[in-house]
């Protein structure tokens, strides 16, 4: 900003951001969920906090460095992945809805990282060789629990390890310290390893199983924003349940305004409580909502 002489301003919104993303993420976390809090952060803070400032400073557009493409199509704006496949964060994003996508800007989305970091070099950018961030913004370590029972002392109250045919195996020590698909760290010694299968939170139990027992084919997704909704249900799409997932064929029913049934046609594993269900078309975001 200094170099080309445009204005620099400073927000604090760390209020806020505890309050919006920080908090839920960890009552999501007891509540036996695996929340996304960048999905929370790109709603609240980004997308409606910032984009809020920004208008009030007269600004024509807000632009955000996600790998992400969005243009015109019809009379409405589209969201697309970006052209660097392995930077995707379209997974994200499925929240946006038209009036933020009418403001918001991703001059990043059709370009490579690699050239991306050879144009920061060339415009003499401080940053054009910084490491990428690798995990949440607040957890840089990726130590979820400990920030969990920072923010909520009691959290980590240790309970049963069950088996899936209700067999008590051993003790937890807390299930805020597993997510739905986790192997390492159950201490059940057996032939073939254990899976988190199911978090038990109105028992305090770890139920666990082998490999298998993770698939599923069926999903119930609420909260659901459309971004390009599909004329006609049951809808056929690609569905993606988690960030590095590779995104699946299924079919969404909608069942109520903002809810669907989401059915894949090949069994997926670990379909988690409290993660997002984002649907495309191709390389379209039609838009996604949260697994319960």
């Amino acid at each position: 900003a200094e170099t080309i002489g445009i204005p620099h301003y400073v927000l604090d919104y760390e209020s806020r951001f505890k309050e919006q993303v920080m908090d839920r993420f960890a009552d999501s976390y007891i509540a036996g969920e695996t929340p996304i809090p960048c999905v929370s952060c790109n709603q609240t803070v980004k997308f409606t906090d910032l984009l809020k400032t920004a208008k009030d400073l007269g600004a024509d557009a807000l632009a955000t460095g996600h790998y992400v493409r969005s243009e015109q199509k019809g009379n409405k704006r589209a969201l697309y992945r970006p052209a660097d496949l392995d930077r995707d964060q379209s997974y994200f994003l499925f929240a946006t809805t038209q009036e933020q996508l009418d403001f918001v800007r991703f001059p990043l989305g059709g370009m490579p990282k690699a050239k991306v970091r050879e144009l920061a070099a060339e415009f003499g950018l401080s940053v054009a060789a910084k490491p990428d961030s690798q995990d949440i913004c607040f957890v840089p370590d990726g130590d979820y629990a400990a920030v969990i029972r920072k923010l909520r002392p009691n959290a980590a109250e240790p309970g049963e390890i069950v088996h899936m045919d209700g067999r008590v195996l051993g003790r937890h020590d807390g299930i805020i310290h597993y997510t739905i698909g986790q192997r390492r760290g159950i201490n059940c010694p057996a032939p073939e390893p254990y899976y988190v299968v199911r978090l038990d939170h109105a028992r305090n139990r770890l139920i666990v199983g082998k490999r298998a027992e993770l698939a599923g084919d069926e999903a119930t997704v609420e909260a659901i924003n459309w971004i390009h909704r599909p004329e006609r249900f049951p809808a056929r799409v690609t569905a993606q349940i988690r960030y590095r997932h590779k995104a699946a064929p299924a079919v969404v029913e909608e069942t109520a305004p903002a809810e669907a049934r989401l059915r894949f046609e090949n069994p997926q594993d670990a379909i988690t409580p409290g993660q997002g269900a984002v649907f495309f078309d191709q390389d379209e975001v039609l838009g996604g909502g949260w697994i319960v």
